[in-house]
């Protein structure tokens, strides 16, 4: 009886620690999107948040709320209606899933950063060429430009804090 509940306490404490690292990054993507939006909007779209999303090579519970702090950032911030904000989840479910497939396959930690790259650079035109406007291939390759940044800074990221969380 003492080691089975002994485990239902560990689980509790892996979940809650789970519910607190997810709940803090989310915090912290929209804040940092808050701060950076002046750059993180523009013609390139330098979303140094999105670096964040390379945490899901160490802790791949972050998929979903890292896609929700994207989604909440475009619904604060973005102001460009209901496509930005699901597409905002969608690729910020693909990028993250991208990244934590790199892990589970013990790829080059560089590819998280192309995963950074190509995911938002490739998908986020979509929906913007139509709203915007705009050609596909010229959002695409500007949006890839501004996401060179981040996914470096989240190779760094990973290479830092992979065994000290």
């Amino acid at each position: 009886m003492n080691i089975k509940s002994k485990t239902v306490v560990e689980e509790t404490i892996s979940t809650t620690k789970k519910i607190t690292i997810s709940g803090v990054s989310v915090g912290l993507y929209v804040i940092l999107m808050y701060l950076t939006q002046g750059f993180a909007f523009g013609q390139y779209q330098i979303r140094i948040a999105t670096s964040f999303y390379a945490l899901t090579a160490i802790h791949p519970f972050l998929i979903v709320p890292m896609a929700v702090g994207n989604m909440l950032s475009n619904i604060l911030m973005g102001g460009l209606g209901v496509f930005d904000t699901l597409g905002g989840l969608i690729v910020g479910l693909i990028t993250t899933t991208a990244v934590y497939l790199v892990k589970k396959f013990k790829l080059n930690d560089w590819l998280i950063a192309i995963s950074i790259i190509l995911g938002p650079g490739l998908i986020v035109p979509i929906w913007l060429s139509i709203i915007l406007k705009i050609p596909y291939r010229v959002l695409a390759a500007s949006l890839c430009i501004g996401q060179i940044v981040p996914g470096i800074v989240g190779v760094i990221l990973v290479k830092q804090l992979r065994n000290r969380i």
